[in-house]
């Protein structure tokens, strides 16, 4: 079958055309812009690309096209596919119905943490020899890869709640029905196509209705969200972390209830990525991979990029890159990265509010108060920013700074920085290359 893929360079969806080409699809997209390190990937793929959405792509004349959910009604080549009513489908229904259909697949699925648990998870599973196949929405250091496809009957695969695509606004979990799933957490995120939490907890109970009797669910049990996710209906099996009950830790051990399963050695810092530890294992005990075995795994797990990823060091002072873009999230990172600082070393957040939720000023009022323990704070507002940042960030006095270039944004990190600091940058984006340029300046001053 020949797929074309509109959409092509995004995470999810250049996943689908690698997976594609690998399950031997012809595939080829297109996308507004063709970029790297994606479109790198996709072309040593054998993959071609096309620079826009030109209707003359009809000429093309694949079997099926492909919509990413970037795409909206008056995309001119989504008109003429309507216009001459040509098949069409979504990225995750495809994958649902094509190469998950008749796998046990694993899902994460959370507001936080879905990228590094399913990371973990592939790796627990890689290394038990169960050979897995996966998505994820970032690249694990261990395989370098986003995306790959095995004859393994086991497929992990990146939950997430966003909508699937211009005519299907459930979000793209619902496709992949899975035999195992972890809830990792559930807050408010995505104010863009969400109104309010409850909207979010519906499409999790939509998630929980498409799971087997036989299937299994690994859940935080202190998210008060997913407990009301499972008050709605729960059908399957269900197993909790983060419970004395369940799976949790204690004095660096990883208990099932009362029974101790070993030291939790995990490179990776923070409270929060040892909860999306202990919930990959118990995902894994579900396959039947042992805890002990599952946790010397863990031991060798050598991280995400773009997850607390040293970019590097110049005159003392460590670029460190992070994904975390929702206050949650930004607390979670700076605590974890406080507790690795030496005495006397500071913590300067580098910081832009780029994700819609962030744009549109839903979360503005907790971002000082998830910034606060950061000893210096700089803020990139970009002109597209509809709030104020400085007035947002007024709480954290003098030790904030709200810049509206990517120079000075630069600049400012860079004066605040003395050997032994670490500059912490955070960005769902790729923040116009501040991080090479963070370097390159700190070198010349």
């Amino acid at each position: 079958m020949h797929i074309h893929i509109l959409g092509i360079c995004g995470t999810f969806m250049g996943g689908v055309a690698q997976l594609a080409k690998a399950a031997g699809h012809t595939v080829t997209g297109c996308d507004a812009k063709v970029y790297p390190p994606m479109s790198d990937q996709l072309r040593s793929a054998g993959i071609a690309l096309i620079e826009g959405f030109d209707a003359g792509q009809l000429s093309i004349k694949p079997d099926l096209w492909v919509i990413g959910n970037a795409i909206s009604r008056g995309n001119p080549l989504l008109e003429a596919i309507l216009n001459a009513g040509l098949p069409y489908t979504s990225g995750p229904q495809w994958l649902g119905e094509t190469l998950l259909c008749g796998k046990h697949v694993l899902t994460v699925a959370g507001t936080h943490g879905k990228t590094t648990t399913s990371s973990l998870l592939a790796w627990i599973l890689d290394q038990a020899g169960l050979n897995p196949g996966f998505l994820i929405g970032g690249v694990p250091v261990n395989f370098e890869h986003s995306a790959r496809l095995t004859d393994s009957r086991y497929f992990v695969i990146e939950g997430d709640e966003y909508d699937t695509c211009f005519f299907d606004k459930r979000s793209k979990f619902v496709h992949y029905r899975p035999k195992t799933a972890i809830l990792n957490n559930l807050e408010y995120d995505h104010a863009d196509i969400f109104p309010n939490l409850q909207a979010i907890e519906t499409q999790f109970h939509h998630l929980v209705r498409t799971m087997a009797q036989n299937a299994r669910l690994i859940v935080n049990a202190r998210s008060e969200a997913l407990g009301r996710v499972l008050e709605r209906g729960l059908y399957s099996e269900c197993e909790f972390f983060n419970s004395e009950k369940g799976w949790h830790l204690q004095d660096g051990s990883l208990y099932q209830g009362s029974r101790c399963c070993g030291k939790l050695e995990l490179p990776l810092l923070g409270e929060h990525n040892a909860l999306n530890a202990s919930a990959a294992v118990a995902a894994a005990n579900h396959l039947g991979v042992d805890p002990h075995q599952a946790l010397q795994a863990l031991s060798r797990f050598a991280g995400v990029k773009r997850r607390m990823e040293l970019k590097g060091v110049a005159r003392g002072v460590a670029v460190v890159d992070d994904f975390a873009h929702h206050p949650t999230a930004i607390a979670e990172t700076i605590a974890a990265m406080r507790a690795k600082l030496a005495e006397g070393s500071r913590l300067i957040a580098v910081f832009e509010p780029r994700s819609n939720t962030m744009k549109l000023g839903t979360m503005k009022e907790r971002l000082a108060e998830s910034l606060s323990a950061a000893d210096a704070v700089v803020c990139y507002a970009a002109p597209s920013l509809g709030w104020d940042a400085s007035e947002a960030l007024r709480a954290l006095g003098e030790k904030a700074q709200v810049c509206h270039s990517i120079e000075e944004t630069v600049a400012a990190g860079v004066s605040r920085a003395r050997a032994g600091d670490t500059i912490l940058v955070m960005s769902n984006g790729g923040f116009g290359g501040i991080h090479e340029k963070l370097l390159k300046a700190l070198k010349e001053a």
